[in-house]
């Protein structure tokens, strides 16, 4: 069958074996990802369309096309969009963020899954003093953490850098409730 494309450029990881053997191959696709050179695509063979993961890709700027292969599997080719215009989403009352106080502390918490990052990151803020602000690094948008910060008193300022392979965001720690 013809390929999708006539030019492609970038490496191919075939998740297929994986998948038959009943594993999830998400963590093996994001190493693939955050391995690539600046535009350089991915081209994905599965056992399905992987629906779920253009959304994924889209935030971390692919675009995708998509065809069914012989056997009933799928290739999908990831490349790189134009660049992301990232957007700041802040929390209530974060809006003057580029006033805060340079971070005290950074950490790095794209290695970790989300458990252990947010466990991680609220022990660190947990011994912070109200009006410090914190850097934090993911691997992707945490989607639960925005919440629980404002929750937890917090204000917070986020974003997407400008390669689409990471989540910054800043935090600035709030009254503790004793």
């Amino acid at each position: 069958m013809a390929a999708l494309q006539t030019s492609f450029s970038g490496r191919t990881l075939d998740v297929r074996p994986i998948l038959r053997n009943g594993g999830e191959p998400f963590h093996a696709i994001m190493e693939a990802v955050q391995s690539l050179a600046p535009g350089e695509g991915l081209r994905l063979l599965a056992t399905f369309q992987p629906a779920p993961l253009f959304k994924v890709m889209a935030s971390r700027g692919f675009s995708h096309e998509v065809r069914e292969i012989e056997g009933g599997d799928w290739e999908v080719l990831f490349t790189p969009s134009a660049p992301l215009v990232s957007t700041v989403s802040l929390s209530v009352g974060a809006e003057e963020a580029a006033g805060w106080p340079e971070p005290l502390w950074r950490l790095d918490l794209a290695g970790f899954e989300a458990p252990d990052a947010m466990a991680r990151l609220f022990s660190r803020l947990d011994l912070m003093e109200e009006g410090e602000v914190l850097f934090a690094l993911f691997a992707r948008e945490p989607m639960l953490l925005p919440a629980e910060l404002e929750r937890r008193g917090h204000q917070w300022a986020g974003n997407t850098d400008e390669t689409g392979t990471a989540y910054r965001m800043l935090i600035r720690v709030g009254a503790q409730d004793d």
